[in-house]
């Protein structure tokens, strides 16, 4: 997937990504549709990032999380 140009399918497609790489329980509160492309870079960031690591702290865990909430319309 070209995640290079901001749109709706690839802020979709790095949500889910981002919830199934983290096992989030929690998985209503972080719909694509409640982000917007104007965040499409800090997302793309946090998706890059999420998606080298193998695993995380509970702290790195909720500090995605609260990124994650900053981004959210």
């Amino acid at each position: 997937m070209d995640l290079s140009n901001p749109s709706a399918e690839n802020v979709e497609y790095m949500i889910n990504a981002i919830k199934e790489k983290l096992r989030m329980v929690n998985v209503d509160a972080m719909k694509p549709e409640h982000f917007n492309e104007s965040d499409y870079e800090e997302l793309r960031y946090l998706y890059d990032m999420v998606m080298k690591r193998e695993n995380f702290s509970p702290n790195e865990m909720q500090a995605i999380a609260a990124e994650l909430g900053n981004l959210r319309n």
